[in-house]
């Protein structure tokens, strides 16, 4: 990344756009607090990174995950609570109610005992997403989250984002497809070999 500049605004969908290989998910990983930058300065909410990490939900492309880790759907789901739990608590009675909310919101409730290994790339996604929502994150950032996605489950993950910005939360999602990108979020930044190159105005 060089000369990357934005700012992100409460309640706002953007979308960061590009080939493969021009920065997307550095940024992101970045923003996230899983890589240092050399240069520069990342603030989230006014403050470093790691300062609020609750309120931060990186959802990282699917790919990077062990789906064949022996977990439950709800499983996955519940491990969104963990920053609120710390490692060495029990989920309470209100934990299992916020992870059966958000599988409901993203329709993955009849699924919420299935092992994650036996779920579509769809359900896979939505299994994310309902794992950040349980965070009741602030800011989500997402790597390529319609990516190889059906229709069906596009829809479901547009108007939960919806809902969640509607609310005060903020999204940046990293994309490389161009069909439903005026549908899907408020505005674009462009990015090419790590530089901004563009950006639609909010």
């Amino acid at each position: 990344l060089r000369n990357a500049s934005l700012t992100v605004g409460l309640g706002e969908r953007i979308a960061l756009v590009g080939p493969n290989g021009a920065g997307k998910s550095t940024l992101l990983k970045t923003i996230a607090g899983l890589l240092k930058p050399v240069n520069g300065t990342v603030t989230l909410f006014g403050n470093r990174v790691g300062a609020c990490h609750h309120r931060t939900a990186y959802l990282p492309q699917r790919s990077d995950l062990d789906w064949r880790f022996p977990m439950t759907v709800s499983d996955l789901v519940m491990t969104g609570r963990y920053v609120h739990l710390g490692w060495l608590r029990r989920p309470r009675r209100q934990d299992h109610v916020a992870v059966r909310q958000g599988l409901d919101r993203l329709q993955m409730a009849d699924l919420a005992g299935r092992q994650i290994g036996e779920l579509s790339g769809g359900q896979q996604q939505r299994t994310l997403l309902a794992r950040a929502i349980v965070q009741e994150a602030s800011l989500f950032l997402l790597d390529e989250p319609l990516n190889a996605v059906d229709e069906s489950t596009r829809d479901i993950l547009d108007e939960v984002l919806i809902e969640e910005t509607r609310r005060g939360s903020s999204v940046l999602a990293a994309t490389h497809d161009l069909g439903r990108l005026s549908e899907s979020f408020d505005r674009a930044i462009y990015l090419r070999e790590g530089c901004i190159q563009a950006a639609t105005p909010g």
